[in-house]
């Protein structure tokens, strides 16, 4: 419903019920279900690929990479958001590391995780590591939409105070502030997926892919950063405008242009 503080119409945040199915002691999450979503629409489009696209891929292949790339999302993700935003938490509750259903997954921490899972994988299979990243860059960002979606429903991810017409007030304050997950989960999601799946659309040199998607999404979510609140444990880390995911975020970017530079520099091999 809206909210008029003086004379700013402002929305309060939807009160959304954190479980979405309970069934006896067993509770289902919202915030699981937007990681189950998102697992199954890169899946589809993966398949999409490999189908429409004649890449060589096997669905054998297809669902050892899913396989090794969700296990690496799930134990990365929470442990780098462990690492980076709760090290106290950590040292104090060793265990609250596995409480993924309570929500905190770090991005970096995850792509990390699937980085390990695709060296696994390609190693197993005897291809390229880069021709693995290639293959499923394209899709990513559609999970990455969904857990950001997962955010919002938790109420994470709080935005920066503001004055904007569609700003939310959070439970327990009387101010807007920036539904900074919903901005992330369109820019990180339906803007890099639609930039991504674009370019990948017909061959590129091997590596290109892969760093486009570095360049993407480090830079849009340094940009994206400028509408969210520090977390309140870290605030800035740098001045008093450089946020804890932007410096994170920052070596994707170098590294991707790099990649960039090399494939079509260097590599003959398209992908």
């Amino acid at each position: 419903m809206p909210f008029y503080l003086g004379t700013l119409r402002m929305w309060h945040y939807p009160e959304i019920d954190p479980i979405a199915i309970s069934l006896g002691p067993v509770s289902i999450h919202w915030y699981a279900l937007s990681y189950l979503v998102g697992i199954g629409l890169v899946w589809a489009m993966l398949r999409h690929r490999i189908q429409k696209q004649g890449l060589r891929w096997t669905e054998d292949d297809l669902s050892d990479i899913v396989f090794y790339s969700v296990l690496g999302v799930l134990l990365g993700g929470r442990l780098g958001y462990m690492v980076f935003y709760g090290f106290e938490n950590l040292i104090d509750d060793p265990l609250s590391a596995l409480k993924i259903w309570q929500g905190g997954m770090s991005f970096h921490g995850g792509f990390l995780g699937v980085l390990a899972g695709v060296v696994f994988f390609a190693r197993k299979k005897g291809v390229g590591f880069f021709e693995v990243t290639d293959f499923v860059a394209p899709a990513i960002p559609l999970a990455l939409g969904c857990g950001r979606i997962g955010n919002f429903i938790n109420a994470e991810l709080p935005g920066r105070a503001t004055e904007v017409s569609w700003a939310l007030i959070y439970p327990g304050e009387q101010f807007g502030r920036h539904p900074s997950s919903l901005y992330q989960a369109a820019l990180e999601g339906i803007v890099l997926f639609a930039v991504l799946w674009l370019y990948s659309m017909k061959p590129k040199p091997v590596m290109a892919v892969s760093g486009l998607f570095l360049v993407g999404y480090g830079s849009l979510r340094i940009f994206s950063e400028r509408f969210r609140e520090p977390d309140a444990h870290i605030g800035f880390v740098l001045s008093d405008w450089v946020t804890a995911g932007q410096l994170l975020s920052l070596p994707m970017v170098i590294l991707g242009i790099f990649l960039l530079f090399y494939s079509y520099t260097q590599n003959r091999k398209l992908a």
